[in-house]
């Protein structure tokens, strides 16, 4: 993977950083939700950068990356953003869910974590 340089990376919200600048991304873990995606080191700046765009998103925009790359990393972002989302339903929803819809995200949630186990790094 080659650093394209000088170009403006989107962080979120109207914040933007060149590509060259960017040190590393961290994936949040707790407290992951809407406007809090990445942790971003940025060169000579002494507080890291909060991002909204998952650390996937960022890094397709800093580098030169083949489409297959690009596709499999928006396709595990997506299951990163299905399971946090799934983690905020209650029980009782869950279970109206499993009972109305047949849709079981108990199931759902066990499979993503399954894959994600098994993540290739991108």
């Amino acid at each position: 993977m080659q650093i394209r340089e000088g170009i403006m990376v989107p962080l979120g919200y109207g914040n933007f950083v060149r590509s060259d600048k960017i040190i590393s991304l961290q994936r949040i873990e707790d407290n992951r939700g809407p406007g809090r995606r990445t942790i971003v080191h940025i060169e000579n700046v002494g507080t890291p950068t909060v991002a909204s765009r998952t650390e996937n998103s960022i890094l397709a925009a800093m580098v030169e990356m083949p489409q297959e790359e690009l596709e499999a990393a928006a396709a595990l972002e997506l299951l990163y953003d299905m399971r946090d989302d799934i983690e905020q339903i209650g029980p009782m929803l869950r279970k109206s869910i499993k009972e109305e819809a047949g849709f079981d995200l108990d199931k759902v949630e066990m499979r993503i974590d399954e894959i994600l186990q098994h993540e290739i790094d991108i």
